[in-house]
């Protein structure tokens, strides 16, 4: 119950305050969020940020069923840290590399998605330059086909790697932007849809006419 309550205010209070005062953000086609689990939601990666961003975008009565991916290595450093991520932001962990022999790496995935959860995961995997897309790790395109009645919900985030990009610990007031696209449904193949997800992302992406950072 504490740690319950504890979430509700950090969330609520503090990065609510963070996102939508200091920063600033305008959501387009918000009506494509996912209402209700299991869902996934995928993004670029440019800020720490971001994951802050994704949680708030949704309604506060499904805060108790949002879990983003990350690296297990990076957040379980200290106890205070692995405490934290795993409590309070609700981490689900995720193995990078090779798994030990008979384990599978999506499992506490697929629980999480029988949970009816809505997963945010970035298939960039770490966080790259501002506004700069890396190359999309593989891995959600497995998910989709393991999981093919589940929607995955592409989204463009612009400017949270001016407000607090990698590196860097001093949060700069910079007005963000969100776009979100329209669910993806898994077709049969991996590397199409793979593709697919990289167009929409892109496509978001130029729907903003967007000049180049300096």
């Amino acid at each position: 119950m504490f740690v319950r309550t504890l979430r509700y205010l950090f969330f609520n209070l503090l990065v609510r305050f963070v996102v939508l005062i200091l920063l600033g953000l305008n959501v387009r086609h918000r009506e494509r969020l996912p209402v209700t689990g299991p869902a996934i939601i995928v993004a670029n990666h440019n800020s720490h940020l971001d994951t802050m961003v994704l949680m708030t975008l949704l309604p506060r009565r499904l805060l108790p069923r949002i879990r983003p991916v990350a690296a297990m290595d990076y957040f379980l450093k200290t106890r205070l840290l692995a405490w934290f991520a795993l409590k309070i932001i609700g981490i689900l962990p995720l193995q990078r590399g090779r798994s030990a022999r008979g384990m599978d790496p999506f499992a506490d995935i697929d629980r999480a998605l029988a949970r009816a959860e809505i997963l945010i995961l970035f298939p960039e995997g770490s966080r790259g330059e501002p506004e700069q897309l890396l190359e999309f790790k593989k891995g959600i395109a497995h998910l989709a086909q393991r999981h093919p009645e589940v929607p995955v919900t592409p989204l463009y985030l612009h400017g949270l790697g001016k407000a607090l990009p990698r590196g860097e610990g001093l949060l700069v007031p910079f007005f963000c932007d969100v776009f979100v696209g329209d669910a993806l449904i898994w077709e049969g193949s991996r590397s199409a849809y793979m593709q697919r997800l990289r167009s929409s992302i892109e496509a978001l992406a130029a729907e903003g006419q967007f000049p180049a950072w300096e």
